[in-house]
């Protein structure tokens, strides 16, 4: 017990260290970012300073932007980016796990992910747009393929990584195949899943703004993308910060949902 309330108390001392230290780079960039404007080392449309930042924020939230709220813009969004990915789970999750498991399945589907994987969003987005239209369709679409791939291919990989002592050991007990399928290889498997599902949710993010430059008037991507085109640094500025607190905000939620569901992971 002595040992274990040691363990315990120094994994509390590790963390605490950890959160000071996170709290001091976001501190030391904020003063960065204050000093390179006071000092005007660049010109303000390149890095506009904090305090124009935030009265960009408070503007846009009261009076919204090109006659959305920033809610809606987030909400539409938002609301894009979880759709494909909620398709992604459906889809990716179990395609990637029979393809780690039936060599046949993984012969069809790996040369198709092989392929598309490394083409830019933009290099299709025109065809999505021509096949499914400029409504949200198209951008949920572009979205989907993004995540698609990160999940399938964590997911294959858990399963072939798999040792094969477990599943044999399964089938020796008198497991059916779907019995080892549901309660060896899922769950052996869920700790890259997630890791391919934090990935997704990244990837897809990024390839959000590229999703609302086609015939959209609403969105935290497309609100960047037109502030652009005005030098508008500083809602860009608003925008970005935007993306990257809801982006760590999920990430955080994916990585509550796996400390629920994953609870050994990291222990031996």
């Amino acid at each position: 017990m002595a040992k274990r309330r040691g363990f315990m108390h120094s994994v509390k001392n590790h963390m605490s260290v950890e959160r000071l230290l996170t709290l001091g780079t976001i501190l030391f960039l904020l003063l960065l970012w204050f000093g390179v404007t006071k000092l005007r080392l660049f010109p303000e449309i390149l890095v506009p300073s904090p305090q124009k930042v935030f009265s960009s924020f408070v503007r846009i939230l009261q009076e919204g932007y090109k006659g959305n709220s920033l809610f809606t813009h987030l909400r539409d969004s938002l609301l894009r980016l979880l759709i494909s990915f909620l398709l992604v789970i459906v889809t990716a999750i179990p395609l990637g796990l029979l393809s780690g498991y039936n060599s046949k399945i993984r012969a069809i589907v790996d040369p198709l992910i092989e392929f598309y994987r490394p083409l830019p969003p933009l290099a299709y987005y025109t065809l999505l747009v021509l096949w499914m239209g400029i409504e949200d369709s198209s951008k949920i679409a572009l979205l989907y393929l993004a995540g698609f791939a990160p999940v399938y291919i964590a997911c294959e990989s858990g399963v072939r990584k798999l040792k094969r002592d477990y599943i044999d050991g399964a089938y020796t007990l008198g497991a059916s195949s779907r019995q080892v399928f549901f309660h060896v290889i899922f769950p052996a498997c869920l700790p890259d899943m997630f890791v391919g599902l934090r990935t997704a949710i990244g990837v897809s993010y990024t390839t959000l703004v590229a999703a609302e430059m086609v015939a959209a008037v609403t969105g935290i991507g497309w609100m960047v993308l037109d502030a652009s085109k005005f030098l508008r640094s500083d809602i860009i500025f608003v925008g970005i910060i935007i993306m990257g607190i809801t982006g760590i905000m999920i990430d955080a939620v994916l990585r509550a949902i796996e400390r629920r569901v994953v609870p050994w992971k990291g222990k031996e």
